[in-house]
């Protein structure tokens, strides 16, 4: 298989970029996520995969609560602040407009294109993620809207590589 040729095709699905955001035993987490979709119509899922390597992977370890916010090109601070800091020594949400959820997941005040899930199962293939299948709780949206693409922000240099791999707790 050509590492290029599926490099060419996925760069040219171009999906949009979220932020996805949880909280554990008071530990918020949030993290830039590109690998996401809608996987039920009915009823409402939506599956999302979260890198191995990523503070986020490991407090969703321990939730079953999730919210997803949909960029647009005006949120692109967010996506660089989520997508290149680490959660592991930097509190992402640290002067952010951010209400909580009934189950204390962060929402952002800025993100009015939204969900909250709820975990039905994770996914470990061995690959470098693994796949959140969600349920869809409740969906907000202030109507149409332009999603920022991953191609508006592959430039960005993520807080981890893809190969690293945090140890468990």
């Amino acid at each position: 298989m050509s590492d290029d040729a599926f490099g060419t095709l996925m760069a040219s699905a171009d999906p949009p970029l979220i932020v996805l955001t949880t909280a554990a035993e008071n530990e918020r987490a949030g993290c830039l996520v590109g690998f996401h979709v809608q996987s039920s119509i009915t009823p409402q899922h939506y599956c999302v995969w979260l890198s191995k390597a990523n503070h986020t992977y490991r407090v969703s370890l321990r939730t079953a609560h999730f919210a997803v916010h949909f960029l647009t090109p005006e949120d692109f601070t967010l996506a660089e602040r989520f997508g290149t800091l680490s959660g592991e020594d930097t509190d992402k949400f640290a002067g952010l407009d951010v209400d909580l959820d009934q189950f204390g997941v962060p929402l952002l005040g800025a993100c009015p294109n939204r969900m909250s899930l709820g975990r039905i199962a994770v996914l470990d293939d061995g690959s470098d993620h693994v796949c959140l299948t969600t349920r869809v709780r409740s969906a907000h949206t202030s109507g149409s809207f332009v999603p920022l693409r991953v191609s508006s922000a592959a430039h960005l240099v993520p807080g981890h590589d893809s190969e690293e791999r945090a140890v468990q707790p």
